[in-house]
């Protein structure tokens, strides 16, 4: 088998054991393919044929080209599978991954908003315009239920429940969870649902619950930049992500008291060790606090 079949046939089998989605299936193999693209051209090797040494020289290659410690874990994470792959399929003797180190990263907490800057930026669209309205909404339900941007473009009509305020969300892995959704998000829903929807996809042939201008399911690039057009629109100058309304719920439902465990199964993260960096953010901001108002601080 070539290198390139085994490739194949690794990412069929995450696909098929893991359900991990086409983003993800697509990282895994940009990272092999950057790899062997190395390896053909600096020592005239194939996956297949790689020793340890290596891969500790690519990891050397990289690290004098510069590349971020987090992109380089995430390579050798994605190689590491791979191999371990190619030992069980009999494709290799030794998994030539074992006892590497990853690159130390730096602690980096999630950029957070404060709810007065998550106000004015759900303020910000101008409800009576159809796409504006159908922004308000995603920005609502992001905040108001804590989705991914993945989750929330590709939601669609039957995932939502207006009558139970519940939506139902197929996360990471194919793991599925049901989150609510507020009363408040639930009534834009339904203006959105009876007014701007119909306009955006007027033959209903769309089966996404936010359509583009074209009728189709919208792109998370897409809605990306509709946030960056709000961010600059009411002036936030903070650090804003594709996920910063994800970050600014997890950390805004601990600063008002709410259990972890229940954060991380809001989130659908599977383990409360990802949820309790958000502890950390929510004790930065009571060590803010404190030294801002206390006499003895």
């Amino acid at each position: 088998m070539t290198s390139e079949q085994a490739v194949e046939r690794f990412l069929e089998t995450l696909w098929l054991e893991n359900g991990l989605s086409d983003n993800t299936l697509a990282s895994y193999r940009n990272d092999l393919k950057q790899f062997g693209r190395w390896l053909d051209a600096q020592i005239s090797c194939e996956l297949l044929q790689v020793q340890r040494h290596h891969l500790l020289d690519y990891l050397a290659f990289r690290a004098g080209q510069g590349a971020k410690p987090s992109s380089t874990a995430r390579m050798l994470s994605s190689l590491r599978r791979f191999y371990r792959f190619a030992v069980r399929q009999d494709l290799l003797e030794r998994d030539p991954s074992i006892n590497l180190d990853n690159p130390r990263l730096p602690r980096k907490l999630p950029s957070i908003l404060t709810e007065k800057q998550v106000e004015a930026l759900l303020a910000a669209p101008d409800t009576e315009d159809p796409v504006e309205m159908r922004d308000k909404v995603m920005l609502e339900l992001m905040y108001g239920s804590g989705l991914r941007v993945s989750e929330l473009v590709g939601l669609q009509l039957g995932q939502l429940s207006i009558a139970q305020g519940l939506v139902r969300l197929d996360g990471k892995g194919g793991k599925e969870r049901v989150v609510p959704v507020g009363e408040y998000t639930l009534d834009y829903l339904e203006q959105f649902l009876a007014m701007a929807r119909p306009v955006l996809d007027p033959g209903g042939s769309c089966s996404a619950l936010f359509p583009s201008k074209r009728g189709r399911m919208m792109t998370r690039q897409t809605f990306w930049h509709r946030v960056k057009k709000y961010v600059l629109q009411v002036g936030v100058s903070s650090p804003v992500s594709p996920h910063t309304l994800r970050h600014a719920f997890a950390t805004h439902l601990l600063n008002h008291g709410a259990d972890l465990r229940v954060v991380q199964m809001l989130l659908g993260h599977s383990n409360l060790s990802t949820t309790q960096i958000y502890t950390h953010v929510a004790r930065q901001r009571l060590k803010d606090l404190h030294g801002q108002y206390h006499p003895r601080a």
